[in-house]
């Protein structure tokens, strides 16, 4: 159990190269496409953390935000990234660990990757995402809304729990039931928006 928790590069890797990866919706999840859709201003610098195939990235990119930043601690992703998108900056692909990032963004984009990591870290995530926003930043995405696993991700969790590590740290604009989940995760998932204090 304690090397499921570590959830290090090997974990991450071997998940990409023995295709589990459930999680992967192989599209761009219905409701941050719509809140995509609802961007305006194209200079936003948004980070995707442990953003995987992250089909988030590339629709943005084709909309034209060309300041998209994904991080995983995973390498094979970020090249299938890269093969779908061939004009995807490499320097804004980063093959590092969330933590370890060092760099000012508007928007951080969540796509359960905090639901993914170890949920000791839950707290250090929350102060790393304010750390790494601008002035007037935005954390946007959608959480696991339900127990799930206590030795694997993903490990999902409650509206309160999600509230109280945010609370510190933001304005929580909004946090409930995401309306357009994809059939498997309706009422399954929480759509939330934080606002840098």
């Amino acid at each position: 159990m304690e090397e499921m928790l570590n959830l290090s590069q090997n974990f991450w890797t071997n998940k990409y190269e023995t295709n589990k990866i459930g999680w992967d919706l192989g599209e761009v999840s219905p409701p941050l496409k719509n809140y995509f859709d609802q961007l305006q201003n194209k200079e936003l610098k948004i980070l995707i953390p442990g953003g995987g195939n992250s089909y988030e990235a590339e629709y943005l990119f084709n909309k034209g935000f060309h300041n998209v930043y994904v991080v995983d601690i995973a390498k094979q992703p970020l090249n299938n990234i890269k093969l779908r998108v061939p004009d995807f900056p490499d320097s804004q692909l980063i093959h590092a660990n969330f933590f370890d990032v060092d760099n000012q963004f508007d928007l951080i984009i969540e796509q359960t990757f905090f639901c993914a990591i170890n949920p000791k870290l839950r707290a250090a995530y929350v102060a790393k995402a304010f750390e790494l926003l601008n002035t007037n930043g935005k954390v946007v995405g959608l959480l696991f809304y339900e127990p799930l696993n206590t030795d694997k991700p993903p490990f999902g969790g409650c509206k309160e729990e999600y509230i109280n590590h945010f609370k510190p740290y933001f304005n929580i604009t909004i946090i409930e039931e995401s309306y357009n989940s994809i059939q498997p995760r309706v009422g399954r998932e929480l759509f939330f928006r934080l606002d840098k204090c």
